[in-house]
């Protein structure tokens, strides 16, 4: 069963990202490009390199097959302050039911302020605003099937808006994780938004047309609607490798490494650790997208605490920072409640 899982995924990894050649970028070719922005602070200080690691409500973004770690009921709320002043915010809810599995839900959605309607005969603006939005909203399902080996999987809905026009798509993103017979080591596999195309309509497609300006007679005002193109997903096939190094009586070390395969970029390898002391401080860093000609990213570093309040209720909060070059940085807060 393990073997059949794990072959399903990589043949679907092969078959989504086949038409990416060795010396052909696809960046920039696809729709929805806010599905690839990392979800929870923890694993984006720590470079992405996630996979074989997560264990927390932002699993549903990483890799549904750590949803198994999360016990009792769970909450996770996500700040992302992006390139451009624009905002993310992600929200995750988990409910464990033992050995029956794992639900969980979230939703992300942007935060972006509306700008002016501008053309070319009024450039300072026609006094008209525009707005632009981006929804995604899945569901999750993880079990373990064996005590080593979880599956996990979220179908989700995805939407975008800007001004008049909208598209839609559907997506279902598929992981798993496995504790090896190597003592400390963690393999963990995930494919990300395997769905349809999107493809934008709406109101502002809709023009007046002259099919024969030359022409004397015609109708020159004609109703028509302008054809838009539909855009694939950006689909992203991870596989990782975590080892956990127990250091006595002061806390644990985590280090992680992480091979991606996108369909909208070429591949590339992030790693990164995490240091926590008795299971209150957490110190994290991390590099993203080694080897990877002309990436903005790089740098990444963080800091999480975890606190018990009352009885066995859990809070937590974290902060991450992410280098981007010459588009500054982006920073991470995200706080998380367990019980």
């Amino acid at each position: 069963m393990k073997r059949l899982i794990i072959g399903v995924l990589v043949s679907l990894a092969v078959a989504g990202t086949s038409a990416v050649g060795q010396n052909v970028s696809k960046r920039g070719t696809t729709a929805a490009t806010f599905l690839s922005i990392s979800q929870g602070a923890r694993g984006m200080a720590m470079g992405g390199a996630f996979v074989a690691v997560v264990n927390d409500p932002s699993a549903m973004y990483w890799n549904p097959a750590g949803l198994t770690e999360v016990e009792g009921i769970s909450f996770l709320v996500d700040n992302t302050t992006w390139i451009a002043d624009i905002h993310y915010n992600y929200i995750g809810a988990t409910v464990s039911a033992g050995p029956v599995g794992v639900l969980g839900l979230n939703v992300t959605m942007s935060n972006i302020a509306d700008m002016a309607v501008t053309t070319v005969d009024k450039q300072d603006g026609t006094g008209e605003v525009f707005g632009v939005s981006d929804l995604a909203v899945g569901l999750s399902y993880a079990i373990k099937l064996t005590d080593a080996f979880s599956i996990g999987f979220t179908p989700k809905f995805v939407h975008q808006k800007i001004w008049k026009m909208s598209a839609t798509a559907f997506a279902i993103d598929l992981g798993v994780k496995y504790r090896t017979p190597f003592e400390g080591f963690t393999l963990g596999m995930s494919i990300s938004n395997f769905g349809t195309k999107m493809q934008m309509q709406g109101n502002n497609s809709l023009v007046l047309y002259d099919p024969d300006p030359s022409g004397s007679g015609n109708n020159g005002r004609i109703p028509a609607q302008l054809a838009t193109e539909e855009w694939e997903l950006p689909l992203n096939f991870r596989v990782g490798l975590a080892y956990d190094l127990p250091l006595e009586e002061i806390g644990r070390l985590t280090l992680a490494a992480d091979a991606q395969h996108p369909s909208d970029d070429y591949e590339s390898v992030s790693a990164g650790g995490e240091f926590e002391f008795n299971e209150v401080l957490y110190i994290r860093g991390g590099y993203k997208t080694l080897f990877l000609t002309d990436s903005e990213e790089g740098l990444a570093l963080g800091l999480g605490v975890r606190q018990y309040v009352i009885g066995n209720v859990r809070l937590g909060l974290d902060y991450a920072y992410q280098e981007f070059a010459r588009l500054a940085s982006a920073q991470k807060i995200t706080l998380s409640i367990q019980f």
